[in-house]
């Protein structure tokens, strides 16, 4: 029997890289996957390619900065594939500049996708599980969040405002039987990676100094982040809430 047998889960920021891998990682474990996403397309090829490969999942478009745009994925979701037991709120963007080189609207999409969104996949999905008195949430935030990183100034304060609002909720919502931890990815080969690299004027430079300072010796790619998401995600993480994960090669580490 596989762990995710019979489940709903939701995964946003689906069509993309670790989005992409985390749906087909619960798939494969038996789960029906909503892969959503902003761009459906992206969604529908992810959820195209698990159908394929004998899985159930269905992609629908979802805007998380838009509250009525969250609503309706979830009602769509619950319709068609039942009550969601599990949410990743893996959705994120990026720009990559000095903090005084940016400007306030790069501010404002960056809190709306990072931070606000989140709290608006929590605030739609939350009374369902509490309801049902159970429910998985992993939140992606990142290492940035943690230790700080060049160029992400504001990209770093919306992560480290969802590794405080995650512990929060996982207090507020223990009695519920609803369990809330967080995965940092470090550097990962990601289309937002891509980006990262580019901003810096020395891609392969960049590439090289990330390698020599990560133990493991190489980028993460969106494969390794699947098997710590669906951990929390699991009955065997049944007794782990508002804990905090890096999966970074090394490259950062707390306790």
């Amino acid at each position: 029997m596989n762990r995710f047998d019979g489940k709903t889960v939701v995964v946003t920021g689906g069509g993309g890289g670790i989005g992409g891998a985390t749906s087909r990682r619960f798939a494969q474990e038996g789960a029906k996957v909503a892969v959503c996403d902003l761009n459906l397309d992206a969604a529908e090829k992810v959820a195209a390619a698990i159908r394929a490969d004998g899985g159930q999942a269905q992609a629908f478009r979802c805007d998380i900065t838009d509250r009525a745009s969250v609503d309706a994925a979830v009602a769509d979701v619950e319709a068609q594939l039942g009550p969601i037991d599990v949410l990743v709120n893996n959705a994120g963007w990026d720009v990559f500049k000095p903090f005084t080189k940016t400007e306030s609207s790069d501010w404002d999409k960056l809190i709306a996708i990072n931070l606000v969104g989140a709290l608006n996949m929590h605030h739609a999905v939350l009374p369902g599980m509490a309801a049902r008195k159970a429910g998985r949430i992993v939140n992606i935030a990142s290492d940035a969040a943690r230790v700080g990183s060049s160029g992400e100034a504001v990209y770093a304060a919306c992560k480290g405002g969802l590794v405080a609002f995650s512990k929060t909720i996982a207090r507020e919502h223990s009695r519920h039987g609803i369990t809330v931890n967080v995965v940092c990815p470090g550097p990962t080969d990601t289309a937002l990676f891509a980006d990262y690299k580019e901003g810096a004027g020395n891609p392969e430079k960049l590439l090289e100094a990330f390698k020599r300072s990560i133990p493991l010796g190489r980028i993460g790619q969106p494969e390794d982040l699947p098997g710590a998401i669906a951990f929390f995600a699991s009955d065997d993480a049944g007794y782990v809430t508002g804990q905090v994960l890096s999966v970074s090669g090394g490259l950062t580490m707390n306790g």
